[in-house]
Parts: structure tokens; C-alpha cells; sequence
């Protein structure tokens, strides 16, 4: 007949002797009060003068049934009675040796502790490796572990010859029998390399240098520290494709890798790494890690690549004289100017170098916007746009330019209007059109704009003109440096198929038409 000792993990281990075990401090009596009349009939009055050795014993000694507890009992050889816990059900007792369930006990011990037991029977302990070593030895018993998970699923493992040896033989697990129940359901093992924990780092090949937070509310198989994810399974760093030895570092897919002194630049293509050999850096550009990004980047007051370097351009004239003579989108940055380089488009022709900071072409952009659109700047640098009152402010202020409008009217005429030293205040004087001097040009007399120097900048909810009645902005459809209220109108409404003079966009005096479908507003320095 096989006895139960039981294990609780929240587990549990069990032996079969209808006995099992839960108690209070390890060596200490129990502290119930001893005049209690149950307490004496269950834990001092057995029918028999000798102690029982086991829970099966306790409860068929027992004057009356009995109930789940701390009891006393003494396997045979062994000096001395002691104390263990008795989980009793139906016809059944259980002697609980392991009992884990919240922490609170640290099971990293020293062999003399699992030697001579520790923990609390009512919560978690061990039973002790010599009392284990009596009880097993006095009787054939049954070994159950039953375990609980986080999510409340439960599973058990039962073997019907559970026995450890003595202390000479360090108490080697001698026999357990043979297996059944349901703990190969519920423990899913984990594939090479992989621990079963419920966080973790989780680092993948594909994203060597993240790492993903990874916790789950069921232990489950995760990659440990030093292992990656690649198609489903757990594998050192060099097993990811792209692996650069020299600094033990995995690149990415489509990623580039600089090495250290910036001479050798790799590009991570279908797990491999594609070498060019001739990456340096400019005389202009020092080599150095910034963001986590080794490679080449140009000194302050340069642009480039970093393999070649350029002197910062202030404006299109500066992109020409480096030899960039082609119409298009152009890096720069004004002296003063307090935020990144931005981008421009430059206009080659009349000698090159102009700066564009306004186009309209067929209506594709809506120029009725606020003040912080006008601020900013919007539409698109190689088509309709405003470059932003913020940068011409910069722009104008650095130099002294010259402005050029470029019109195409109703009649198909192009004309255009030159003015020296045009010039606008910042934010706080309401990017005020400061200086437009001396005109040239076909526009006619070039009233178009003189007209309105010195008057500040209106949008239709900012009104800084000198109507007394209206907003231009809102009376003309627009913005512009409006006095009362216009003589030109260059953001006003597109009209595709009628001319306007009213909320147009409109040049006063031209000789032609007096309505526009093409302008184009720009500065180069004189």
C-alpha cells in the first residue's frame, strides 16, 4: 500500500501515507491555545500511546475526525517528535514536505537549511531533507506536486514510489516510481536557448538595437540576455546575418554601419553586409558617433555628406558661387538664423542666384491662410508656395538684396519689376516692408509695390493695415502689406478663368492686363 507526502508549488509536494503537511515556524511549537478541547483531542490525544510517524497514522489515531493542521507525529528512527501539516479531505491525508505560494520565503538556502527545514508550516517552508529522508524510508509513498498558475489553471504530477536516501548518501532521490496526471498539459517546454519567465529584454535580428519590454501575464518561453529572436527561435548575436565582429555589433536591414575611423561604410542587404572600401571623410568633417550614429559629419559652418563638405550657403547666391548653377531645391542657412538649414528654391537665370520665396502657377495652393501660416511658410518649394515671413525677415537682414517679380497676365504678356534694397522687419514690428527702393523694369512704373513700403503685413486675422473700415486682408481675399488697400494684391485669390481686379491677383499699372496667372516673387544680394 503506498502513503502520500505532498508538495504544494502553489506547488505542493505530497506523500502517500494519507498524510500532508502546513504549518507554523519550523522548530517552534504551535501557538494555539493549549486549553482549547479540540486542539487536545487532535494535537495531544492519539488512541494509541505512541505518536503516529505520518498523517495517515494521525488521522486513524485520532479520538474524532480530523480536520486540516498542524499535527505531531514521529516516522520511526528518528529522536524526536515534530511538527508537520496534515492537508486532511474526505478518507484521504496528505503530509505536505514544499509548500511555495507568495515569495515571502527565500528558497536559495545552504545545504544545512534544506538539511533541517525552514520556512513557516501555515505558509511556505520546506519539510527538511533528514525528516524527509525517515519518512520516506519507513514506508512506500505516493509523491504529488500540484501546481497553480498566475491565471488560476491548475495541473498535477503523481508518482507512486517516492523515496530519498540518508545524509551519507546526500540524500539522493532513489526512487519514484512510475508517473501520472496532467503537469505534461499544462508546462509548455521551451526551445533551445530559450527561458520559461514572464519578462524580459526581448531583442530580435531584425531589431538588434531596441529593446521590447516583454511581459506577459503567464510564464511563457522568451529569449534570454545575449540571445535575439530570428524565425521564431533564440540565437546568438552572430547568428543574425549582418554581425560585425570587430565591435559585436548586429546591423539591420537596409541599415548602414560605419566602423570605428569612419574608413570602411557597410550596407545590410538580405542578411549580408556590402563593403565600400573607399568611404572617408572630408578634410571638412571629423568622424564621430552622434545619436548612436558613427559616421562622417561636416564641421560647423559646412553642409554635406560628411564625404563631402561644402561652406554653408546663406542664400542662392552662395549655392551659385559654389558652383551650382542649375534651377532647383537648395540647402541654406541665413547668418543669425536660429533654428536648422531649410530648404529654398533657387532660380539660376538673370545671372543666377535668387532666392525664391513666393510662385503662383495655377491655383493648386489656397494663399487666403492665417498669420501663423504666413509665418511659417506652406505649399510646395518647386511649385506654389510662401517660404515664411520668419525666414524672409532672416533673409533680408543679412544682406542688402534685390527684389524681382516675374508676372504673366491675362494677355499671356510676361513683364517684370526690379527694386533695390528690399528689406522687412521681424515679428514684433509685424514683418513691416521696411525699405523697396529704386524700380526698374516692364511693369510699369512700378507703383505696385512702393506704394506699400513701410506698411506692416496683414492677414485676415491680423489686421495691421490703415483702412479704417475694412480688413484688406478679408476685403481683398489675401495677405500682403496692405496700406488702404491695395496697389498690388500678389496673394490674393486664383482666378482661372476671369480677371479680378477686386480679389485678384493683381499689379497695378501694368501694361497689359492688370490680372495675373503667374508670378514670381524673388531676392539676390547687390
Amino acid at each position: 500500500m503506498n502513503h502520500r507526502l505532498l508538495s504544494v508549488v502553489s506547488f505542493a509536494l505530497l506523500c502517500w501515507t494519507r498524510s500532508s503537511v502546513n504549518a507554523q515556524q519550523m522548530g517552534h511549537q504551535q501557538t494555539r491555545d493549549l486549553n482549547d478541547e479540540s486542539l487536545k483531542s487532535s494535537y495531544f490525544f492519539y488512541q494509541s500511546p505512541n505518536y503516529p510517524r505520518d498523517c495517515e497514522e494521525v488521522r486513524n489515531q485520532c479520538l474524532s475526525d480530523v480536520s486540516s493542521g498542524v499535527y505531531l507525529i514521529k516516522p520511526e528512527g528518528y529522536p524526536e517528535p515534530f511538527e508537520v501539516f496534515c492537508d486532511n479531505n474526505n478518507s484521504e491525508s496528505w503530509m505536505v514536505i514544499q509548500r511555495r505560494s507568495g515569495g515571502s520565503i527565500d528558497f536559495q538556502r545552504t545545504w544545512n537549511d534544506y538539511e533541517v527545514g525552514f520556512g513557516f508550516l501555515s505558509g511556505e517552508y520546506w519539510i527538511g531533507n533528514e525528516k524527509l529522508s525517515y519518512l520516506t524510508n519507513q514506508k512506500e509513498y505516493e509523491l504529488i506536486i500540484n501546481m497553480t498558475f498566475q491565471n488560476g489553471s491548475s495541473c498535477y504530477a503523481s508518482f507512486n514510489s517516492f523515496r530519498i536516501s540518508d545524509g551519507f548518501s546526500n540524500y539522493k532521490l532513489t526512487n519514484v516510481g512510475e508517473y501520472s496526471g496532467t503537469a505534461d498539459k499544462c508546462v509548455t517546454p521551451c526551445s533551445r536557448n530559450m527561458q520559461y519567465v514572464n519578462c524580459t529584454c526581448q531583442r530580435t535580428c531584425e531589431d538588434p538595437q531596441n529593446c521590447h519590454d516583454t511581459c506577459t501575464e503567464d510564464a511563457t518561453c522568451i529569449c534570454p540576455d545575449g540571445f535575439y529572436v530570428k524565425d521564431g527561435n533564440c540565437v546568438p548575436p552572430e547568428a543574425c546575418g549582418c554581425y560585425v565582429s570587430e565591435e559585436g555589433v548586429i546591423v539591420p536591414e537596409d541599415e548602414v554601419y560605419v566602423n570605428p575611423g569612419c574608413t570602411r561604410r557597410g550596407v545590410c542587404k538580405n542578411g549580408q553586409l556590402s563593403w565600400d572600401d573607399s568611404y572617408r571623410c572630408s578634410s571638412d568633417a571629423v568622424c564621430e558617433k552622434r545619436n548612436n550614429v558613427r559616421q562622417c559629419y561636416c564641421n560647423p559652418g559646412f553642409t554635406g555628406n560628411g564625404t563631402s563638405c561644402l561652406i554653408s550657403a546663406t542664400d542662392c547666391r552662395d549655392v551659385y558661387n559654389a558652383g551650382f548653377t542649375d534651377n532647383g531645391v537648395y540647402t541654406i542657412s541665413p547668418t543669425g538664423w536660429p533654428g536648422s538649414s531649410f530648404e529654398v528654391y533657387c532660380n539660376m537665370t538673370d545671372g543666377g542666384g535668387w532666392t525664391v520665396f513666393q510662385r503662383r502657377v495655377d491655383g493648386t495652393v489656397d494663399f487666403y491662410r492665417n498669420w501663423a501660416s504666413y509665418k511659417e511658410g506652406f505649399g510646395s518649394l518647386d511649385h506654389e508656395h510662401w517660404l515664411g515671413n520668419d525666414k524672409l525677415y532672416y533673409l533680408t537682414n543679412q544682406k542688402r538684396y534685390t527684389i524681382r517679380i516675374d508676372f504673366v497676365n491675362w494677355d499671356d504678356s510676361p513683364y517684370y519689376a526690379k527694386f533695390d534694397d528690399f528689406r522687412i522687419n521681424d515679428e514684433n514690428d509685424n514683418y513691416r516692408l521696411s525699405r523697396v527702393r529704386t524700380y526698374s523694369g516692364t511693369a510699369g512704373s512700378g507703383n505696385g509695390l512702393t506704394y506699400h513700403r513701410n506698411y506692416q503685413f496683414t492677414t485676415y486675422d491680423r489686421d495691421n493695415d490703415d483702412s479704417s473700415s475694412v480688413n484688406c486682408a478679408e476685403d481683398r481675399h489675401g495677405a500682403w502689406w496692405y496700406y488702404s488697400c491695395v496697389s498690388s494684391n500678389l496673394n490674393a485669390r486664383y482666378h482661372a478663368s476671369s480677371c479680378s481686379t477686386s480679389d485678384g491677383i493683381y499689379w497695378y499699372n501694368l501694361p497689359g492686363s492688370n490680372c495675373n496667372w503667374f508670378t514670381e516673387m524673388k531676392i539676390r544680394p547687390f
